[in-house]
């Protein structure tokens, strides 16, 4: 079977992302790109390097457009997709890649997004430990996806095993992001400007004011053992998150730290991302030792992950680099899409990067 696809956002990154990788999946055809201010104009106009998508015209974004397709996919920022997908609901698959039905609590959307909060959906992160199992389960069958934001699912991606077999304290997480500036979309802002970047590394969203913050809460709350007692889902879980915004135009390497539970042993420590990610695809723990690059994940679907044990400061150190738009948007993505349809879940996904 070929489903039919129509990708909304067509001329931003995620949006280019996403029909980069799905060109190359042998089981859909993308029949439809939307935009909004650059519609009626060619794709290949915005997306020059999709040659072989040439014979695409940017369309309207409208709920009449996007209908009628077997698989739609949205990349708006934020606050925009629920219009959409509420009037979608004949739609057999839908997949978010803005923030609008990734969290749980009204709550945190109201303080950290503001505007009409829509119900959560099926969590775009496959190999997330969730409660004794994965993510990828609740993945199966599924007809409404929210793809990760990229920083959190990074973070997440880092720490949720160490929580889940409670050999770290997540009352005490930090985390240090080197990000590139794709991550922010393609409208122009004068902070992004090369003359504004280039030569420099400039902290943003410092004090615990990153949208992302709830999602890994959220996240690391999922990871703990159905059993864990706690008043609320996310209580304990505290974390200072400080993103810093460097001269690449992809890339995260997230450096995150937590303080080790009271009697765990190095062996069990490492033993917890062993066993969570030792059968996984596109997430890969490095070997003793070694850390990863943004360069090593240059266009792959992948995460590459290298731990440490310091004693001295009694921390688990997890440094962990994603290409922001694969594997952080687009690829998880498309790879929750193939595990709804029940497709092989790499289809027209590489672990391989690009280099130099």
């Amino acid at each position: 079977m070929t489903y039919s696809v129509a990708v909304s956002g067509a001329s931003g990154y995620a949006g280019g992302e996403i029909l980069r990788i799905l060109a190359a999946h042998p089981d859909v055809e993308i029949r439809t790109v939307t935009a909004h201010s650059n519609a009626g104009q060619p794709l290949i106009q915005h997306q020059p390097h999709l040659r072989s998508l040439a014979h695409l015209t940017l369309a309207e974004t409208s709920p009449e457009v996007l209908a009628g397709h077997d698989i739609v996919f949205l990349a708006l920022p934020h606050g925009q997709s629920g219009q959409y997908t509420d009037a979608l609901g004949d739609t057999p698959l839908v997949i978010d890649a803005g923030a609008d039905h990734r969290l749980e609590s009204v709550a945190d959307w109201d303080r950290f997004y503001g505007g009409d909060f829509h119900e959560p959906w099926a969590y775009g992160v496959p190999e997330l430990p969730v409660a004794g199992a994965k993510q990828r389960e609740r993945l199966v069958g599924a007809s409404r996806i929210a793809a990760p934001g990229c920083n959190a699912s990074t973070v997440s991606l880092s720490l949720a095993p160490g929580v889940a077999a409670g050999v770290i304290d997540p009352s005490d997480i930090v985390s240090v992001l080197a990000v590139g500036p794709s991550g922010a979309g393609k409208s122009l802002k004068t902070n992004l400007l090369a003359a504004e970047i280039l030569g420099t590394a400039n902290p943003y969203a410092v004090g615990g004011s990153h949208r992302h913050i709830p999602e890994i809460r959220q996240a690391l709350a999922a990871a703990r053992p159905s059993n864990a007692e706690r008043a609320t889902a996310d209580e304990g879980i505290r974390i200072s998150f400080t993103p810093v915004l460097v001269p690449m135009s992809r890339g995260i390497l997230a450096t995150s730290t937590a303080p080790i539970t009271p009697g765990a042993t190095d062996d069990e420590i490492r033993g917890a991302w062993e066993a969570a990610y030792g059968d996984e695809t596109f997430v890969q723990l490095l070997p003793a030792g070694q850390f990863p690059r943004t360069a090593d994940v240059l266009g792959a679907n992948t995460a590459l992950m290298g731990l440490a044990i310091d004693r001295a400061a009694n921390r688990v150190i997890v440094v962990t680099a994603v290409d922001n738009l694969v594997k952080g948007t687009a690829g998880a993505a498309v790879q929750s899409m193939n595990i709804a349809l029940g497709l092989a879940e790499g289809t027209a996904l590489s672990v391989n990067g690009v280099a130099p």
